[in-house]
């Protein structure tokens, strides 16, 4: 255990543990024992029972009896009264590096709830009780069904940020209000969703690669002691969303084409497929991938550093009694971090759908990416490259809010704590 608190202490990495780090190393652990104590102390009486020990351990989906509660408690006891109060749990876990506390504090995991409809974020992380009782199936499929009804709430949406990153341009100023009109002129309300089955089919597939890719890569990359740092979540997280992306590809170009297509162009998913597959043969559903897979990392990287950053930052500031934040600071702080990583990711999305429709649009320029890019810069300047920015951000507050309602419906419904 020496060796873990010097390997926890020494943060500069120079092998040794000197005084300021030391003094850093208890300032930290402190605060953490301190909330990990206070989360489990229900009755606030300043002393942990066992009972309380129970309760905790079955909120974080872990049961263990009585018996074993107390088993837990008298490795902490030290005065023999069955219950632990702050010195004692102090002196205890202050030279037991505390990365358990971290564990104990679950709730900051990066959820499943966010679809913003780029989800291309960190997958849901399940411990191995949930695991084997199989509330995880329980929770993806929750998390599918809330990405699946808000991604058709916020089509109309999403339609207009397609038309606008593949139509919009100097001459043809396509704004919010003036986008609609014109979708509604050429198709009627039926064409708002168009391209919403195919963007709705693709989230079981993209789900079930992802974790299961996720989880593969977390195995390669986990160190002796499994332990996995952040920067082997990221690695991992970006690997198997780029996995996913990869095997579902061509529904991402199926997506595009019919969202840009005219009435009657094609008269259904497999139609269009049949029609791309005859015209421009089977590299046509691989346009754009290049783009797509650049963009997921600084999108995941960032809306990951932003996530670490605000969640430090509330723990630092306002965690005083739990560190439990609570829903809407939750939601918030997912919601800004895939904003952050939303718009630093958007030239390269752009780009992305552009080269999806290109062969769809009439007389338009078969480019590469980088032509592509020289050719909106020189035409359109930086803004060309953030057409259908207003519309991608207007559905992020609707989407959070439908997938959070929906996915805690149903998690009632399954029986899911």
């Amino acid at each position: 255990s020496q060796q873990k608190i010097f390997k926890a202490g020494d943060t500069n990495q120079d092998g040794q543990l000197d005084f300021e780090e030391f003094m850093q190393y208890l300032k930290d652990h402190e605060k953490k024992m301190k909330l990990a104590f206070k989360s489990l102390d229900k009755n606030n009486d300043g002393k942990i029972e066992a009972s309380e020990v129970v309760q905790s351990l079955k909120i974080l989906g872990i049961s263990i009896s009585e018996k074993q509660a107390e088993k837990i408690l008298q490795s902490i006891d030290a005065d023999g009264t069955m219950t632990v109060d702050w010195n004692e749990w102090r002196d205890h876990f202050m030279f037991n590096p505390a990365t358990d506390i971290e564990e104990i504090i679950r709730y900051w995991k990066h959820s499943t709830v966010l679809d913003i409809g780029d989800s291309l974020t960190v997958p849901d992380e399940f411990t191995e009780e949930e695991k084997k009782t199989g509330q995880w199936w329980k929770q993806l499929l929750a998390g599918g069904v809330a990405g699946a009804v808000s991604r058709t709430g916020t089509a109309p949406l999403d339609r207009l940020k397609v038309m606008m990153q593949v139509h919009g341009s100097k001459s043809n100023k396509m704004n919010i209000a003036g986008g609609f009109k014109q979708m509604l002129k050429e198709g009627g309300v039926r064409s708002l969703w168009r391209g919403n089955g195919v963007n709705v089919v693709k989230i079981a597939p993209e789900t079930a690669i992802k974790f299961w890719a996720y989880e593969q890569y977390k195995k390669i990359l986990t160190k002796d002691d499994g332990k996995l740092g952040t920067v082997e979540r990221f690695v991992s997280g970006s690997l198997a969303g780029a996995t996913a992306q990869t095997s579902i590809y061509p529904m991402e170009v199926l997506k595009t084409r019919l969202a840009v297509g005219k009435t009657g162009q094609y008269s259904g998913m497999f139609d269009c497929a049949k029609k791309i597959l005859k015209r421009e043969g089977v590299k046509a559903f691989y346009k754009g991938y290049i783009p797509n897979i650049l963009g997921i990392i600084p999108y995941a990287g960032i809306d990951l550093a932003v996530y670490e950053l605000l969640k430090s930052t509330w723990l630092e500031h306002y965690a005083s009694s739990s560190a439990n934040p609570g829903v809407f600071v939750l939601l918030g702080c997912g919601t800004v971090s895939s904003t952050c990583g939303q718009l630093a990711s958007y030239p390269l999305a752009l780009i992305r759908t552009r080269m999806q429709a290109q062969a769809s649009v009439e007389g338009a320029p078969q480019l590469n990416m980088v032509g592509l890019f020289q050719r909106i810069i020189a035409t359109e300047g930086i803004r060309g490259l953030y057409r259908g920015i207003a519309p991608n951000f207007m559905k992020v507050l609707p989407a959070v809010s439908i997938s959070y309602v929906v996915y805690e419906k149903m998690k009632q419904n399954l029986g899911i704590a």
